[in-house]
């Protein structure tokens, strides 16, 4: 029998009969459910399956048979997603509760439909690259969790004053940057932070990463896109002896001085995709291309 997987962080308490509306057509359609712990409690509190459901808290219980791992919320909860799918190759269904959703990309209103079109196989499977990090010295806080499908930013911890991050790509110095923080993002995550400080917009299937500096000092700095298969090193300096070092909405804090690598990663995370939810089509819903007041 199929078995799918089921994972949210948010708990709905007016809009749950679009997840009743999921979980019965899933049942309906011979699936197996497999729900996170946390998400299963607050789901027993509305609805009675008829079947009993598996559950898992992680990676290392997650059923390698699931087929299909459906996520409910946001952007936010794909990430959460992504650190219990990790290497597996489960591919990802994101059902979108909560207001941008770029990753999260089918409408919770079109739940139905789009179980309806993966059984039927109208889909097609988006692979997307993640970034691999490393310390040196190596941290225990980043090591079983060393990887990223939006970004890794470092920023200054407590202090108002600027950091700089000595920054070399492929063994050659490429600059030092005085600025709050530095972002590395892969195209996933080019629609996220680096977006939002004025960083490009990469597709999906591009092969590269972005380096773009969080308010600058110099104003002549500008995001840098390198191919993903080159290697980036960073060393962090500051006033205080530590600064803040996140991976996704994973959030560490790494001594002054560490040396940190940054390559392409050795696995990629996949995502089911509708031909009435492309990348393209997403942009110009979320982000209003094309559109004019003037016209309505």
């Amino acid at each position: 029998m199929r078995l799918a997987a089921v994972f949210s962080r948010y708990y709905p308490d007016t809009d749950y009969q679009y997840l009743i509306e999921m979980l019965r057509h899933l049942e309906t359609e011979g699936f197996r459910l497999a729900v996170e712990h946390n998400f299963a409690a607050h789901l027993k509190t509305l609805w009675q399956p008829e079947k009993p459901w598996q559950s898992f808290q992680g990676y290392k219980d997650l059923p390698r048979e699931t087929e299909l791992f459906i996520t409910y919320g946001g952007d936010g909860t794909i990430l959460r997603a992504a650190t219990i799918v990790r290497d597996t190759g489960i591919p990802l269904m994101g059902i979108n509760a909560g207001r941008l959703g770029f990753l999260a990309d089918i409408p919770k209103e079109s739940i139905t439909m789009a179980l309806d079109k993966y059984l039927a196989g109208a889909y097609y499977v988006q692979p997307r690259s993640l970034l691999a990090v490393e310390t040196t010295p190596e941290m225990p806080k980043i090591k079983e969790l060393n990887f990223a499908l939006n970004e890794l930013t470092v920023t200054r911890k407590n202090s108002t004053s600027m950091i700089s991050v000595e920054v070399s790509v492929n063994g050659e110095f490429l600059s030092t940057y005085w600025a709050d923080g530095l972002i590395i993002s892969t195209p996933t995550g080019s629609t996220g932070y680096s977006l939002s400080c004025g960083g490009p917009i990469l597709t999906p299937d591009t092969r590269g990463m972005i380096i773009n500096a969080i308010a600058p000092h110099n104003l002549t700095v500008r995001p840098l896109v390198l191919p993903d298969h080159y290697e980036i090193n960073l060393v962090p300096d500051g006033r205080e002896k530590e600064f803040l070092l996140s991976l996704d909405s994973r959030v560490a804090s790494i001594p002054f001085g560490t040396r940190i690598t940054v390559k392409r990663a050795g696995f990629k995370m996949n995502f089911i995709r509708l031909e009435e939810y492309t990348f393209i089509r997403t942009l110009r819903r979320k982000l209003f291309w094309g559109y004019d007041n003037r016209n309505t």
